[in-house]
């Protein structure tokens, strides 16, 4: 039976697991390599991005990380993941000078990010979506980054607003909403036919 990872530093960590066990999936919270060692798969959630980059590199967990991707672990990253999965991080109106230089993404997937792109907590939202393999879905948007540019292997999955808020390259798979706040397992079980793949 597969294992399916969750990053564990920061963040919503514990919701991805509830909805991964009631899939019946074996899931573990990550924190060290060896932790990561019995991963044939990797979640890395919401939270804040800055904090769990980090703690990554910190842990030594990065490199790990790019390592496994490179050799095919598939990995998914929401919201605060995704940042950190980003080929590149830009400038976000309102954040201190020079932020975005000091934050180093892992760059899993070809696509630039902006955080907090919709503005604080108090302006997160939900909004309809159509998810492609999946069809329309309630999307929750929690200080969304938003997706501002995307390379040419990478394949948009859903659009919010013109943005890409799903996309998807080899076995790397972003999105920009909150899948699992509402308890829907859609984009798990996606994210799970990758990994069986």
């Amino acid at each position: 039976m597969k294992t399916i990872g969750v990053l564990a530093l920061q963040g919503d960590f514990a919701e991805h697991i509830k909805i991964l066990e009631s899939l019946e999936v074996n899931a573990v919270e990550v924190r060290t390599k060896n932790d990561l060692d019995d991963c044939s798969a990797l979640i890395i959630p919401g939270g804040e991005s800055t904090v769990i980059a980090k703690l990554l590199f910190s842990s030594g967990l990065d490199k790990e990380i790019k390592v496994r991707v490179k050799k095919g672990m598939p990995v998914y990253g929401t919201c605060a993941g995704a940042i950190i999965a980003a080929k590149k991080v830009a400038a976000t109106k309102g954040s201190p000078e020079g932020s975005e230089k000091q934050f180093k993404p892992l760059g899993l997937i070809d696509v630039e990010v902006k955080r907090n792109a919709y503005g604080r907590q108090i302006d997160s939202f939900e909004a309809q979506v159509k998810v492609k393999g999946i069809g329309e879905m309630n999307c929750v948007f929690i200080r969304a980054p938003i997706i501002s540019k995307i390379g040419r292997k990478v394949e948009i999955l859903a659009k919010f607003e013109g943005n890409p808020v799903l996309a998807k390259q080899g076995n790397v798979l972003v999105g920009t909403f909150h899948p699992e706040t509402e308890g829907k397992t859609a984009v798990h079980d996606f994210f799970l036919k990758m990994s069986s793949g």
